[in-house]
């Protein structure tokens, strides 16, 4: 009989501020959602999430009101992202290797949409800073994925942010667009690379002292095999 190492990809390491109310909310959620709905419709449907907003911000550039719309779909996609792999560990059907691969590769699809989705609505100029905006939060997944890769720990928020107070904070600027336009976005958003860019640097060095901390106890025969 052949022993199967549990999957490391499975857990995930998860301390942000909403973290202790989602756990509470689960325990009512799971048991609510129908018996049809599995685990790999909810993945996928970030894909339909992803084209609304797309769709929506496209329209969004005549009229900031469909930044409600994208709003929308971002909460959307937070609900079925949260509990795909949540309902499959509750009825013991998830797929999680799978699952693994695909949720992750359309939480960065939905990035895109979300970053892509602003280039509609803000002037030419500022699609230099959505450029670099785009590949500094691409920075992030890359640095989890390498660091899991080294440690078997997927870690999913640093300094108690975590997806959920990403998402949360996209509503919130997409309501400030819609009451005050575009014009304090654009002047903004050199800052907030800025400031993206300082928490990428502080994310990469704690991740490598953890990664050379494990190497070197590996060197030195302290690791235990």
């Amino acid at each position: 009989m052949i022993e199967t190492q549990q999957f490391a990809g499975a857990t995930k390491t998860n301390t942000s501020f909403l973290t202790p109310l989602e756990r509470r909310l689960a325990i009512r959620v799971l048991p609510r959602i129908p018996s049809w709905l599995e685990t790999y419709h909810l993945t996928m449907l970030t894909l339909v999430w992803s084209g609304l907003i797309l769709l929506f911000s496209y329209f969004a550039a005549k009229d900031l009101r469909w930044l409600w719309g994208v709003s929308a779909m971002v909460a959307m996609q937070y609900v079925t992202d949260h509990y795909d792999g949540k309902i499959g560990k509750y009825r013991g059907t998830g797929l999680v290797r799978w699952g693994y691969y695909m949720d992750h590769l359309l939480d960065y699809l939905f990035l895109c949409s979300v970053i892509v989705g602003y280039s509609f609505i803000l002037p030419e100029r500022s699609r230099f800073q959505i450029l670099i905006m785009l590949a500094i939060f691409a920075g992030y997944e890359v640095s989890t994925f390498l660091a899991f890769a080294a440690t078997d720990r997927l870690k999913i928020s640093y300094l108690k942010f975590g997806p959920t107070e990403f998402r949360l904070a996209l509503i919130v600027i997409n309501g400030l667009l819609v009451q005050h336009g575009t014009r304090q976005m654009v002047n903004g958003l050199k800052y907030v690379n800025i400031g993206a860019a300082i928490g990428l640097v502080l994310m990469v060095y704690r991740t490598h002292k953890v990664i050379w901390e494990l190497d070197m106890k590996e060197k030195h025969g302290l690791v235990n095999e």
